[in-house]
């Protein structure tokens, strides 16, 4: 197949780039600058752009859409622009050019409304109870793609959870630099189990999406993916931070505090506009000091997948990441 992937100068793109690649697929890459990525034709453009949609799609039968904004703040239009708009742009160019499979790469904040998730399923993406304007967009760009699933045009969304792989900047990385910089507090005291994704799994599962897009009971539907080895904040935390050679956090703050705080300065950084992360926000105490962590089984009988690299083992190569730099 010719299968575009977009979004992939992230780590999740950049690697399911490569898988499909290595099994022959040929790939074509949607970037607002180049990837970095040798061998692989790129096609420079936003997903906000209709144009440049439609010249990404020419030719192609499957796309993987991973490319969105992400971050915990910004003004609301810039989420909505790309995570929706741009979602939008790229199913009515995908459609018009004959692809037959499109795999909407989402999230499980789409579901999330702040409380523990235990031991949940797949539940369906509601942007009215979904926190933070990127969970809130990618919740409507779900359904968006969701609803276009059709005869010909079979679409599914994958939703990975907290991916973890070497040399990832999105979120190991942070958690790094916080660490070293005493910056990283645990929330309560850091107990609430939590659910992550090795790297070479999410992208396993994201290529399982492709090649079983059209078979009924995949196409229209979501599906939750994570390495089903849920863990407690702290020993997440404590791993990555000993794969980059810190040492781990030991601050406790209590997670009530840290939501009030949170939301007090997600306004003043959105408000002024501060071009570096914040501290905290109430979206990430949310995720910091609730359980959540999934059921997979449904996604594992209809994908035909499961996780090949282990949770421990996935930590122990994070540190090759760090080497590398």
């Amino acid at each position: 197949m010719k299968v575009l992937v977009t979004g992939a100068s992230g780590m999740l793109g950049r690697e399911t780039a490569r898988a499909l690649a290595a099994r022959g697929e040929d790939v074509r890459l949607l970037q607002r600058r180049p990837a970095g990525l040798e061998g692989f034709e790129e096609v420079l453009g936003s997903v906000t752009d209709p144009a440049a949609c439609a010249r990404a799609v020419e030719g192609v039968q499957a796309v993987v859409h991973l490319a969105a904004k992400v971050s915990v703040t910004g003004p609301h239009p810039e989420y909505v622009a790309t995570n929706v708009d741009g979602t939008a742009n790229l199913l009515a160019a995908a459609r018009a050019a004959g692809v037959s499979r499109f795999v909407m790469v989402s999230s499980p904040s789409v579901a999330h409304a702040g409380s523990a998730l235990v031991g949940v399923g797949t539940t369906p993406a509601d942007p009215a109870t979904a926190h933070g304007s990127y969970a809130v967009t990618k919740a409507r760009a779900e359904l968006l793609a969701l609803a276009a699933d059709a005869p010909g045009f079979a679409v599914c969304a994958v939703r990975p959870h907290i991916v973890l792989g070497p040399g990832d900047t999105q979120l190991v990385q942070r958690i790094a630099d916080r660490a070293r910089a005493g910056r990283l507090p645990l929330l309560d005291d850091g107990t609430a189990l939590i659910d992550t994704t090795y790297v070479d799994n999410a992208v396993d599962a994201l290529l399982a999406a492709l090649d079983r897009c059209e078979d009924e009971g995949v196409h229209g539907e979501a599906f939750v993916v994570t390495n089903g080895e849920p863990r407690t904040v702290s020993e997440v935390f404590a791993r990555i931070c000993r794969a980059a050679g810190v040492p781990a956090p030991t601050r406790r703050v209590p997670a009530a505090a840290a939501k009030v705080a949170g939301s007090v300065v997600e306004r003043v950084w959105t408000r002024f506009g501060l071009p570096d992360e914040p501290p905290m926000t109430r979206f990430l105490a949310e995720q910091l000091s609730t359980a959540h962590w999934f059921d997979t089984t449904r996604t594992r009988e209809r994908l035909h997948w499961s996780p090949r690299v282990p949770l421990d083992e996935g930590f122990d190569r994070l540190a090759g990441g760090f080497d590398a730099r």
